[in-house]
């Protein structure tokens, strides 16, 4: 995790609220999925939990005030997954379509999805768990796709004392102590600062 990691969720406040006067700061919105497509492909999800506003928002404000219950594992599948990206990617299209490509209906098109998806990640965060969203969030599971298999987290199974900190430590719920492939792993190294022994690290 970045030190400025814990500030950018004031972001999603700005262009949510703000956006409705001014709704060029929706254009925030490209700068974010074209900066989350380009390291998706060498760092799989690490913009999720390093530089995501939302995520920041989901760890460090919904954290606050959430029952941070079990994350239902059905969300996490990709017959849930998929289908919402495309449903959410198909909604967003239409709604540009029809602006006729005016720059500022384009903006609170941008806009209206951010109040949007961060209300859902608002209501089931606190309800659930912060990172509930993350499960299945439609440019997460982007980068899922094209880089979950990148820069993934390694166990030293040598050192591992089974103590478990760092699946406590973990905002996704990962079992991070299973030596498995984890492409939702967020790359935001919380277990690793956890981890008593140094047992985890980053594959380059």
């Amino acid at each position: 995790m970045l030190k400025i990691t814990p500030y950018l969720g004031i972001l999603v406040i700005i262009v949510s609220i703000a956006g409705l006067w001014f709704p060029l700061l929706g254009y925030f919105l490209l700068l974010v999925f074209a900066t989350l497509l380009i390291s998706g492909y060498f760092r799989g999800r690490w913009f999720c939990g390093n530089l995501c506003p939302r995520g920041s928002f989901n760890d460090f404000l919904v954290g606050k005030i959430t029952r941070n219950k079990k994350i239902p594992a059905i969300l996490r599948s990709f017959w849930v997954r998929v289908p919402f990206f495309l449903i959410m990617m198909g909604f967003m299209g239409y709604r540009l379509l029809i602006t006729q490509g005016l720059v500022n209906q384009i903006g609170m098109v941008l806009v209206m999805s951010c109040i949007i998806t961060s209300s859902i990640a608002l209501v089931i965060g606190v309800r659930i768990s912060p990172r509930t969203w993350c499960t299945f969030c439609p440019m997460g599971t982007v980068q899922n796709l094209i880089g979950g298999h990148k820069y993934e987290l390694k166990l030293d199974e040598s050192k591992c004392i089974s103590c478990k900190k760092c699946d406590k430590s973990c905002p996704m719920q990962l079992e991070v102590h299973n030596n498995s492939k984890k492409p939702d792993c967020i790359k935001c190294g919380r277990c690793i600062t956890a981890c008593p022994t140094n047992a985890l690290s980053f594959e380059a």
